[in-house]
């Protein structure tokens, strides 16, 4: 059973220069999540550069990261696949590896109807005592999962959460009324979080958390403890910085921010490239210019 509450980082996988995973680095980025108060730990996401990785490293990441977090939150992992067979032997590895939840997105690259997309993920959970989170974004993966198809879905006890990404706050207000409690939301875009959360969202599946988890978990709690106006000073502070977060250069932006904060290092895996020249000064400006004004945090 995995609470649903709270922040979810989706953390980077990091690299050497030779593109090796490089643990010792991840270890210390993990321990800062975990310092703050994050309440479970996303792999194999876009930010963790998934399609990059072999299956023996993501079995290695799962365990390191089970071991090093000791049961103190759960880990979750991602599954993005184009063939529900696929995706069926990843639900497996995952429990068999000892990951505690499975995030999902609808199959890639094949954009499916209503019947196909709930068949999909139905086939998945029916195999599995995993918990599970439906990623629903339209607007990057092109399949939305409307409010029908989860009525479909909630047939499956261990469907549980959506990671809301259609970047439409309102679809948080529409979830709740239909749904109620019965599926947990978590705000899956930076830069509508606090928005989200506002309006009833009961998590954030965050990016720049990777970077700033002690910003991003002290914004949560405001949030839950109704001091709007302290959450909105840090919200309004954050603001573009979380903007790096909706760029397809995600990864490479946020690896960036990571390195600047002494938890990461810019290296990525091919295709990507480590940023250089103009966009590479405009983005260490923009963290630059965050990290000289950085808020006090107050007591949550």
């Amino acid at each position: 059973m995995i609470n649903w509450n709270g922040v979810f980082p989706a953390l980077t996988t990091k690299f050497d220069k030779a593109e090796k995973l490089d643990l010792d680095l991840y270890y210390k980025n993990l321990v800062v999540q975990l310092e703050a108060g994050v309440n479970g730990i996303i792999l194999g996401g876009t930010l963790g550069e998934a399609s990059t990785l072999t299956e023996n490293e993501k079995e290695h990441l799962v365990k390191f990261t089970l071991e090093k977090v000791d049961g103190k939150i759960p880990v979750i992992l991602n599954i993005a696949e184009g063939a529900t067979k696929e995706a069926l032997r990843q639900a497996h590895l995952a429990k068999e590896w000892g990951a505690q939840g499975l995030m999902m997105l609808p199959p890639m690259r094949y954009k499916p109807d209503h019947r196909e997309c709930v068949a999909y993920f139905k086939t998945v959970a029916d195999s599995t005592d995993l918990p599970i989170m439906i990623y629903n974004n339209p607007v990057d993966y092109k399949t939305e999962v409307t409010l029908d198809m989860f009525e479909e879905l909630t047939q499956c006890d261990n469907i549980q959460a959506i990671k809301e990404s259609t970047r439409d706050i309102s679809n948080v207000t529409r979830l709740k009324n239909r749904f109620g409690g019965r599926l947990k939301i978590l705000c899956g875009v930076d830069t509508l979080a606090m928005e989200e959360l506002v309006m009833g969202a009961d998590g954030w599946v965050a990016g720049l958390v990777c970077a700033f988890p002690r910003e991003t978990v002290v914004i949560f709690k405001l949030v839950q403890q109704k001091r709007y106006d302290e959450a909105l000073a840090i919200y309004r502070w954050f603001l573009p910085l979380l903007e790096l977060d909706i760029h397809s250069k995600l990864v490479q932006y946020i690896k960036l921010a990571e390195t600047m904060e002494g938890i990461g290092s810019e290296y990525v895996r091919a295709p990507r490239l480590v940023l250089v020249g103009d966009e590479k000064q405009q983005i260490s400006k923009i963290i630059a210019d965050a990290q000289s004004v950085r808020p006090k945090l107050p007591q949550v």
